[in-house]
């Protein structure tokens, strides 16, 4: 391993550029993960960190960089969490902050962007395009633009989070954190490399966008849960940082992301964006072993989470645990057909969520009717003695989703 192209004496003096804005964020045991995966597991939770990232590091820093220059004003190009901290960092600086988003960038961290003063345009159908339209911008302006991760400074800020992992986990073993554009990677294993070589770091990307992982790059918008590390293009900063430093690095599907967010959420109490979540996915997935002897530690990158996203995971995963059950069943055309099997599945302990007359597009008797019938159950047995009984009275019952 060759020497580090960020230092110590760097990643220090990037720290006290934060010190007054960047949270010191928790480090929580997860008896979820490590029931599940075995070892020793602990998250660290930087989805409570200031403007709900870790991206706030390398902000603060990268505006300090600038020295005077600054007044000139920064423009960035963003998904979203890099945005949030550029303008948090410009309006803390009291300086002028335009970002560029790509197209269906979540608007929970745009309205966050307009909160902290920054003017907001979009720009493309990928963090790439926005990145260059904020180049020419900055161009056309003379402000200064701020790359997301391909900057040192951004790398040496991102950095900051290594040092306060090897600070606060004693026989820290492996660290697994999510992978866009690599400058919190990166960074982090830079700093951990230098407390401890035999540290391993593991990089997460997701299967919609994982150029690190050397899968092609897909074209036009990427569609993903994990919208905050849907990076095409590795940095020439960071790509070589990540081939050195970076022990491995894994892929995790949209399935898994949902999948770790709603443990994150239900067991960990802990609300998790997609990109934030892919580390626990990969566990969760058995893509990486807990270290088996000290401590592995799981980076939660960040917490912006659009609250519009949330029902469909929830509704996702209660049809999966067995804990919401939608049929559609046949039953007479008569007054008091639909509440006679409402009682009989009221009587098995089902609660009704939704219940919809389906008369269009099906093939019914002419004095029959059709329900589509959303119903809240305990569990996969419960659903299954539901079904029975009604079946056993006679009703011709289809399951549409369990």
């Amino acid at each position: 391993m060759g020497s580090a192209p960020i230092t110590r004496d760097q990643i220090l003096a990037a720290r006290a550029a934060g010190a007054a804005y960047v949270k010191r964020t928790p480090i929580t045991e997860s008896a979820a993960l490590t029931a599940r995966c075995g070892g020793n597991i602990v998250l660290k939770a930087e989805n409570l960190q200031r403007t709900g990232s870790f991206k706030i590091r390398g902000a603060m820093n990268k505006v300090a960089s600038l020295g005077a220059s600054a007044s000139s004003g920064v423009v960035a190009g963003s998904a979203g969490n890099h945005a949030q901290a550029i303008a948090f960092a410009a309006q803390v600086n009291g300086i002028a902050c335009e970002i560029f988003v790509p197209a269906g960038a979540s608007i929970s961290k745009i309205a966050a962007c307009r909160a902290y003063g920054a003017t907001i345009s979009e720009g493309g159908d990928s963090l790439d395009n926005a990145v260059a339209l904020a180049k020419e911008r900055a161009a056309a302006t003379g402000m200064n633009f701020c790359h997301p991760y391909d900057d040192p400074a951004v790398v040496a800020g991102q950095a900051t989070l290594g040092l306060e992992l090897v600070e606060d986990i004693a026989d820290l073993r492996t660290v697994i954190i999510p992978l866009g554009g690599g400058g919190l990677t990166g960074g982090a294993a830079i700093a951990l490399k230098q407390h401890d070589p035999r540290i391993r770091v593991i990089g997460v990307q997701v299967s919609a966008c994982a150029p690190y992982a050397h899968l092609p790059a897909p074209e036009g918008p990427v569609v993903t849960l994990a919208d905050g590390i849907a990076v095409k293009k590795p940095g020439a900063v960071t790509r070589p940082i990540i081939e050195e430093f970076v022990d491995d690095v894994v892929v995790v599907e949209e399935d898994d992301v949902a999948d770790a967010m709603i443990l994150l959420m239900e067991r960990g109490k802990l609300l998790v964006e997609g990109g934030g979540a892919v580390g626990a996915a990969a566990l969760m997935r058995g893509l990486v072993r807990p270290a088996t002897d000290g401590v592995t530690c799981v980076v939660l990158s960040g917490g912006n989470v659009d609250l519009g996203l949330l029902p469909g995971l929830v509704r996702r995963h209660e049809t999966q645990a067995g804990r919401r059950l939608l049929l559609f069943a046949r039953i007479p055309d008569r007054p008091g057909g639909l509440a006679n099997l409402l009682t009989l599945l009221a009587g098995q302990g089902a609660n009704l969520i939704e219940v919809e007359h389906v008369r269009e597009g099906v093939d019914l008797h002419v004095r029959e009717t059709g329900v589509q019938i959303v119903l809240e159950t305990r569990g996969t047995e419960h659903a299954d003695t539901v079904v029975d009984a009604a079946r056993s009275a006679g009703y011709e019952v289809e399951e549409l989703e369990r």
